[in-house]
């Protein structure tokens, strides 16, 4: 993994304060999941849909120096990256309820505000929606780049954080796609990269 540089502070309330100026806070919430808020989202939504974002893609290439991994040994998770196109999930949460789950997704998401939350269109089969996204910037210090498949063995052997290791979660997140019948190619070569290394049985 290439060696970044170190982590430029964003304040995660202003960048909140922002994102609910966007949104308005009169209407129900609505929010994007792409990984982990797929199989772990921590709030109970009043409708959940399958979506399509055009313009952004599903892609291991963010380090996890803490949930994922550890600072000398930095791990990966996924991230919404610009370019081509995502499958997921929306969830919609109630007018009533919102502002306090944004809290909770807020503090769950942007610790040190290392995300770059944007509302994006997300197109499911009961028509569009305007859905908060959190997407990561290629000009990011968390943005590893493109790895080769034997940086991202080894770190599939070996990072583990708080939360478990990088392999669980890319497995996890593989699963939780399968469920909701979402084919990404590049998750699946992965889980098979990692099978073919005995990381897997």
């Amino acid at each position: 993994m290439t060696p970044q540089p170190p982590t430029v502070h964003r304040d995660p309330q202003h960048l909140l304060h922002h994102v609910r100026a966007q949104w308005g806070g009169r209407g129900d919430l609505w929010v994007f999941g792409y990984a982990s808020l797929i199989w772990r989202p921590e709030f109970e939504p009043d409708e959940q849909r399958p979506a399509f974002v055009h313009g952004y893609h599903r892609a291991l290439r963010m380090v996890s120096r803490i949930n994922r991994g550890t600072p000398e040994r930095p791990g990966l998770v996924f991230a919404l990256l610009s370019g081509g196109a995502c499958r997921g999930l929306v969830y919609r949460i109630d007018a009533h309820r919102a502002h306090d789950e944004l809290e909770r997704l807020w503090a769950r998401e942007m610790p040190t505000g290392v995300y770059e939350p944007r509302w994006l269109e997300c197109r499911t089969p009961q028509g569009p929606v305007r859905a908060l996204a959190f997407t990561l910037s290629r000009r990011s210090p968390s943005y590893t780049g493109p790895l080769a498949d034997d940086a991202l063995v080894e770190i599939l052997r070996e990072a583990r954080g708080r939360y478990g290791t990088t392999l669980d979660y890319l497995v996890r997140t593989a699963q939780a796609l399968r469920h909701h019948g979402i084919a990404d190619r590049e998750i699946e070569r992965l889980v098979a990269l990692a099978r073919r290394h005995r990381l897997l049985d």
